[in-house]
């Protein structure tokens, strides 16, 4: 019983010990130290609000934190919490009044990043390197020494901005954890966001040492995770190129403070790849391999396998993000890729064909090139495709206002034996030269002209039916295209005909102006036979 009594008499004297602690040990007599070694730390003023020390937990907690920005960028805090716990030794912290930091804990913070107008540095490139703007006790030549052995940011909120630009893109629910964090090598971590307008992103690796003279030339070893991103607005496509859709990505970034390689696979739904396109009626997986020149800001893509079904094209090139549009230089190759694969892509690219009209069978080849600004793209090449058909739309019967090509049935479905032209779409519209369409049926349709953005049409174009060329015009929307002869065409046709057949015997000489009314389905009219 004595044991039991003395047993309990110690367990009380060391709760009222603990009760008493908190009371003797003021934590407030820390946050100078604290402020002091986070600001030499980080190269940022930091200021810590009231401190209060939990001796069951070991840890001290204040009520507010901010960090504040690099004044290049902005004079508002670089990030801002409601609370910061931070971990220490108590034994040193009770006896000593030495403060021995073990974990970093901010809770619910606002963390601002922003991009210069060039896109060359962050507004986190100088965390860590020399404080400029703190005390001269407090300046730091570079990288402290300094190591703590958990870092966390809990339900964090995340926006990214460019400078001189008020549209900022929003990443919630920002969840970090790094262990064994030392500003002096490579340490693990783990990142969780949810994307803007949805979508969620996971990156997991290790990063450092940190770069001392820019943060963001950190070295990087992490895998990616992306799940149902809007690629119009999550931040890894420049809005202005009008690409949209979701996507999921699974990929690898390796970098050395210098040079990204990125590499991965990307699957694509409901894609639209021009601003006035509509999305595409099925998936697309993209397999790409991009080294990316963290310096200049520019990149190389040395592999972009683009596939719809078993339509495979390949996309190469370069692009340079350095600037607020980025600009592009890229090749998009594809032969036989089969017809009824891409289908379901026109919408995306911006092509519209006429109500329930399908394109079926046969391969197709292109191969173009696109340059310039992304808002203002330029893209060039050519178009071929071979033994397919229209279906569900009649061309002889769309044509037959062209009188001499009435008669000409295609039927429902218009089979396309060869179609190809050398285009040029740029924000003005699109442009086709050298057209060249054979429709059995109906004979060769040779021509070009142009399709604006709001896809109306504007050909001129000829049909060499039975060794008579017979000029026509296109005009309408790509929805409902119109034929029409080109009477005046027709008429210079005609006439130089008969100029250059004057010196043949009349009799075997034919009046063009028969050849005019019959083109229009004019009978001509007999002549009066004088009375017998």
């Amino acid at each position: 019983m004595k044991i039991l009594k003395i047993v309990g008499i110690i367990i009380a004297v060391l709760i009222v010990i603990a009760i008493a602690i908190p009371f003797f040990v003021d934590a407030n007599t820390f946050r100078p130290k604290l402020e002091s070694e986070l600001t030499e730390a980080l190269g940022r003023e930091v200021s810590v609000g009231n401190l209060t020390l939990s001796l069951f937990s070991g840890a001290v907690s204040a009520d507010n934190i901010s960090i504040a920005d690099d004044p290049h960028f902005s004079r508002s805090a670089f990030i801002s919490a409601k609370s910061l716990k931070v971990g220490v030794e108590l034994i040193p912290l009770i006896f000593s009044k030495t403060l021995n930091v073990t974990e970093l804990t901010l809770s619910q913070p606002q963390i601002n990043l922003i991009k210069s107008e060039s896109g060359e540095k962050w507004n986190f490139s100088s965390l860590g390197a020399k404080n400029t703007s703190a005390p001269k006790e407090t300046k730091s030549p570079g990288n402290p020494n300094l190591s703590v052995a958990k870092l966390n940011v809990n339900d964090g909120k995340l926006t990214v901005s460019q400078l001189g630009e008020a549209a900022k893109r929003a990443y919630d629910k920002v969840n970090i954890t790094v262990t064994d964090f030392s500003f002096t090598s490579s340490f693990p971590f783990q990142m969780t966001a949810d994307l803007p307008s949805g979508g969620t992103m996971k990156l997991d690796g290790h990063a450092g040492p940190i770069n001392d003279e820019n943060t963001a030339l950190t070295p990087v070893d992490a895998k990616i995770n992306v799940q149902n991103m809007n690629l119009a607005t999550s931040g890894f496509i420049d809005p202005a190129a009008g690409i949209a859709g979701n996507a999921d990505l699974d990929g690898t970034m390796k970098s050395n403070g210098q040079q990204a390689k990125v590499d991965g696979t990307l699957k694509a739904t409901k894609l639209q790849v021009v601003k006035k396109g509509g999305p595409a009626g099925r998936p697309i997986d993209v397999k790409f391999a991009i080294v990316h020149n963290l310096v200049k800001q520019t990149g190389d893509i040395t592999e972009g396998d683009i596939s719809m079904g078993q339509a495979v094209s390949h996309l190469t090139g370069t692009y340079d993000v350095h600037g607020k549009v980025t600009t592009v230089n890229l090749k998009l190759n594809g032969q036989n890729m089969p017809v009824d694969d891409l289908e379901a892509m026109l919408p995306a690219v911006g092509v519209i064909l006429p109500p329930k009209a399908t394109l079926k069978g046969g391969d197709l080849d292109v191969a173009v090139t696109s340059s310039g600004p992304v808002d203002k793209l330029v893209s060039a090449g050519s178009v071929k495709m071979q033994n397919t058909q229209l279906a569900n739309f009649n061309l002889g019967q769309r044509m037959a206002a062209i009188a001499a090509l009435a008669g000409k049935n295609t039927g429902n479905d218009t089979t396309i034996q060869n179609f190809s032209s050398d285009v040029k779409m740029s924000p003005a519209g699109t442009e086709a030269e050298n057209l060249n369409l054979t429709v059995p049926a109906i004979g060769v349709l040779t021509g070009g002209g142009t399709v604006s953005p709001e896809n109306q049409l504007a050909f001129k174009m000829k049909a060499e039916v039975g060794g008579m060329g017979i000029p026509f015009g296109v005009t309408g929307t790509t929805q409902d295209p119109k034929f029409t002869p080109d009477v005046k065409g027709i008429a210079s046709g005609f006439l130089q005909n008969a100029l250059q057949g004057q010196g043949g015997n009349a009799n075997q000489q034919q009046n063009p102006l028969n050849s005019v009314i019959g083109l229009f389905g004019k009978k001509k009219q007999p002549q009066p036979q004088p009375p017998k």
